[in-house]
């Protein structure tokens, strides 16, 4: 049983024998304790549960009980009682030894001297204060050990926490350098098949404008077919690799979405459902139509090649704060398919250029990086969420745009105008490529004075009349923003244009440079840009 706490200095003094109690009682009363007496074993038991006395002196022999079965009594139902025994007839070691056996904590044998007696119980209280002492350090230690312990929990689940964010940090850290890596690679690869591609387009083009055998110019048709495909996968790495310059205007997704239908429709076939789940609240992003149109069909053909062409795919827009600007809203533009699902690996490597599951000849594995690269470049995220037998949902994150969308640009006329025999300086680094060039400038109705490199076409331009350049961006010693500023420097009226297979082409703006022809190009978007240049001089 749970017994209260004994009072401090309070004595039972238990003996049957009333002027033996009496002696002692008075000698522990001088002493300064206080005493309560009791002559039977039960009165004993009685006045222990009541008061809790710190210190019980027991008679060996009483009327009822016997002192050793008091003590044990005692020492069960009150164990932080000190019991000192005493008794004028069991004075044999055996009978000290039974005793103390018995739970007492000291044995003495009557009669006593009051000196022995008090020197005894003072004893006994300085071993009880000691327990006591000892017993609270103990109760104070245990709860620091737990404190502490607590503590340390805490700290370690918080060290756990930030160990496991390092990590997660660590982890986009290096997957950042390794796509930025790799995107500084294919950016440049890209450059070189532009040009490559930009020679191979415009001599098929010349063939069809030249050839009067219609065998001639279906096969030039079909190979301009298979060059266009190049040009599609060149404009992959380019959206991939992040230098590709974007044409951010505020877009209605919704509206770019609903109006992809029927292209979805065609381009996927009967057997996928495609449901939308456009959000109204959703206002317009900062986006490349052309390009966020060409990674919407990436993931939902991506989407259809994964369910094996027959499956549902769902397009849902919303809008959400940004984690770290609440203020600027994001808006979400997500592609879920109910198909077989990523596992973790695949899951990690979806977004890496020419990374595909698809059996050869049946991907480039450039569909999701070009998504990626869009997503980032427009100053978003893509993320992939997916799970083995779960479907696949991947999500991209746009800024919303502050102003509404603007009405779609007209388009440049299907039949340019020819030239009026205007001349024309083209500087163009590429062997092929200059060749083509001229003969397709020729060909449209221009004069033509060809440069290999910037300082040449300094020259030509100080030798003779020239009323427009043609540039290549990219160029061994002066590049085409250099070559730029000192043509603009000798002639501040001459009108630019860059043709550039390189993706990076913000330096233009500062040269002043007003056209751009992106490699490859063709004959009528050739016409119709040097047209447009020279009639903007001219007004």
């Amino acid at each position: 049983m749970t017994s209260k706490t004994p009072e401090p200095r309070l004595i039972l003094n238990v003996d049957d024998t009333e002027a033996v109690r009496y002696a002692k009682t008075r000698t522990l009363q001088r002493a300064g304790y206080e005493v309560i007496e009791a002559g039977t074993g039960a009165d004993a038991l009685r006045l222990a549960a009541e008061r809790q006395p710190a210190v019980v002196l027991l008679d060996v022999k009483l009327p009822d009980y016997s002192g050793i079965e008091i003590c044990q009594i005692l020492k069960q139902e009150h164990p932080r009682m000190m019991v000192l025994q005493i008794s004028a007839s069991f004075v044999a070691s055996a009978d000290k030894a039974l005793g103390l056996n018995s739970g007492a904590d000291s044995y003495m044998t009557q009669p006593a001297e009051p000196e022995e007696l008090v020197a005894a119980v003072r004893a006994l209280f300085r071993i009880r204060d000691a327990e006591t002492e000892l017993r609270r350090l103990n109760d104070e230690l245990e709860r620091r050990v737990e404190e502490r312990t607590r503590e340390l929990a805490e700290a370690n689940h918080r060290l756990q926490g930030e160990i496991l964010e390092r990590a997660k940090a660590e982890a986009a850290l290096v997957q950042s350098q390794k796509m930025e890596a790799v995107g500084q690679l294919t950016g440049g690869i890209a450059h070189d098949f532009n040009n490559l591609l930009a020679a191979v387009v415009g001599g098929l083009h010349l063939i069809q404008r030249r050839s009067k055998e219609e065998r001639i110019i279906e096969l030039a048709g079909h190979a301009l077919q298979a060059a266009q495909r190049g040009v599609k996968l060149i404009s992959q790495l380019l959206a991939f690799s992040r230098t590709q310059e974007l044409e951010a205007k505020p877009v209605d997704i919704n509206a770019l979405i609903t109006g992809m239908q029927n292209l979805l429709g065609q381009s996927l076939g009967p057997t996928i459902q495609i449901s939308t789940d456009l959000g109204p609240d959703v206002g317009p992003v900062l986006a490349d139509a052309n390009q966020l149109e060409l990674a919407l069909v990436n993931l939902a053909i991506n989407a259809r090649d994964a369910m094996k062409g027959s499956g549902r795919i769902a397009f849902a827009t919303r809008t959400v704060s940004r984690p770290e600007a609440p203020g600027e809203p994001w808006v979400t533009i997500s592609v879920a398919d109910n198909g077989p699902g990523m596992s973790t690996e695949v899951r990690e490597r979806a977004f890496d250029p020419f990374f595909t599951t698809k059996p050869a000849g049946q991907g480039t594995g450039l569909g999701l990086s070009q998504v990626y690269g869009v997503a980032r470049q427009l100053g978003g995220q893509a993320h992939i969420d997916s799970r083995e037998g779960d479907g696949t949902t991947v999500t991209i994150m746009l800024p919303q745009a502050r102003h509404a969308a603007a009405p779609a640009a007209p388009a440049l006329p299907a039949e340019a105008p020819r030239g009026k025999q205007e001349t024309v300086l083209l500087i163009e680094d590429d062997e092929d490529l200059r060749r083509v060039m001229c003969d397709a400038l020729v060909e449209l109705g221009y004069r033509v004075v060809a440069a290999v490199d910037g300082v040449e076409g300094i020259e030509l331009a100080k030798a003779g009349p020239v009323d427009i350049a043609i540039l290549d961006y990219v160029m061994p010693g002066l590049t085409g923003a250099e070559t730029a500023r000192r043509l603009k420097e000798m002639r501040p009226d001459l009108p630019i244009v860059f043709a550039s297979g390189h993706a990076d082409t913000r330096a233009l703006a500062d040269v002043g440079a007003h056209g751009l022809l992106r490699k490859p190009f063709d004959f009528d978007e050739l016409a119709a840009r040097l047209r447009q240049e020279l009639g903007r001089e001219r007004a």
